[in-house]
């Protein structure tokens, strides 16, 4: 059943996935979208399944596809062949890239969270997704931030998925800056992933969710901390680092914070609380627009000015983080690809001309030559999508 009381399986407009799996492969476009039980967005149509494992997730999470698109699909298939039975598309045979990669680690992690939830996943399976998560953000830190700030697509039920892993890219980075070894790295990143365990579906819902939260989810944010840690704990982590993060990430220096008002805190925690406050501020909700980068990075600060972590964050970050749109000296409008460097200032690759025109070829720009400098952040509404692979190109895995 669905949270409104309906059974997607009695109307008509739906279709599990599973019955239609002939019409969709690895690697190539989805014809239609999938969507999950409750009607939110899972994947768009022109979207590629990049994995088994994502296939095996969404039909875990009881996706389905709009019944008129698939039937639509399916007639074009079958006219396309004569009259004859629609054939199974074949696999597309192609290198993974790394931004396959990063795809497939949102899945991984769906699945992960919710064994965890059920107490069925293992502490060392919780563990190693820290570590593979650790290996894609080094591949290529630029990237992984690029997949932070950009937000084309409003999948809202995979909020707390999202939300997780680009908590954990930002506290891996930001960490480093601090002067981090790896083990305090691993226990925050797996702080990150995990800190809402306990409402990932409560999260999903409270993305699209207009009205203030109802009391019955407030009783549940205030004491998420303590029983993710609980459920973690429940599958064999005993990392007190890593369980007293998820328990304090919630919690204040100043007393103020929740569930338990403490004022001493891990380490892990108040790094953890910073990055979290950081990329929900820069993620769009259903109701609510994201804030930039920049107005999320001064906001922080002015909360707490003297505070290390935040100073390291607006650093490790820069004014224009990878994915943040921007408006150039020669009128072109462009992404930001790389963070500055010793060499080179910040790199933007164009995605218009200089009269503002969509351009059809993508040029990388060094904003230190005057001619290329940064004038101001562009208005995100100005550019509808940007593929990494267009602004990358396409960087193998």
């Amino acid at each position: 059943m669905r949270d409104d009381g309906r059974d997607p399986v009695k109307e008509p407009r739906l279709q599990p996935l599973a019955e239609v799996r002939d019409l969709v492969a690895l690697g190539v476009p989805l014809p239609f979208r999938v969507l999950d039980a409750a009607g939110r967005l899972l994947l768009s149509s022109g979207n590629k399944l990049v994995g088994d494992r994502q296939f095996a997730a969404l039909l875990e999470r009881g996706a389905w596809v709009e019944r008129e698109a698939a039937d639509l699909v399916r007639r074009e298939r079958c006219e396309a062949d004569g009259g004859a039975t629609p054939r199974l598309m074949s696999t597309a045979h192609r290198t993974a890239t790394l931004f396959d990669r990063w795809e497939q680690q949102l899945w991984a992690l769906d699945a992960l969270l919710r064994q965890a939830q059920k107490q069925v996943a293992q502490g060392e399976h919780l563990a190693a997704m820290v570590d593979d998560v650790g290996v894609l953000v080094d591949r290529d830190p630029d990237v992984a931030l690029f997949h932070v700030v950009r937000h084309e697509e409003r999948r809202f039920a995979l909020y707390a998925l999202s939300h997780a892993l680009h908590s954990a890219v930002v506290l891996r980075l930001v960490g480093r800056t601090l002067g981090w070894d790896e083990v305090r790295l691993r226990s925050g990143m797996g702080a990150a992933l995990t800190m809402n365990l306990a409402i990932v579906e409560l999260q999903a819902t409270m993305a699209e969710q207009k009205e203030p939260p109802t009391r019955k989810q407030l009783d549940s944010i205030r004491t998420h901390p303590v029983r993710g840690a609980t459920l973690l704990a429940g599958c064999g982590i005993a990392d007190t680092d890593w369980l007293a993060a998820v328990r304090e990430h919630h919690e204040q220096e100043d007393g103020k914070g929740y569930p338990r008002g403490l004022s001493q805190l891990c380490d892990a925690a108040v790094l953890l609380r910073a990055v979290d406050v950081y990329t929900a501020k820069i993620s769009p909700r259903a109701f609510r627009a994201a804030l930039t980068p920049q107005v999320a990075a001064r906001q922080l600060y002015q909360a707490q000015p003297a505070s290390p972590v935040t100073a390291a964050l607006v650093k490790t970050l820069g004014v224009y983080p990878p994915g943040e749109l921007v408006l150039l000296k020669s009128g072109e409008t462009g992404v930001v690809t790389r963070r500055a460097t010793a060499e080179h200032g910040l790199m933007v690759a164009t995605l218009t001309d200089r009269q503002g025109k969509s351009a059809v070829s993508t040029h990388q720009r060094d904003t230190a030559e005057p001619a290329f400098g940064i004038t101001a952040a562009a208005h995100r509404e100005t550019i509808a999508r940007v593929l990494p692979e267009r602004v990358y190109g396409v960087i193998a895995w």
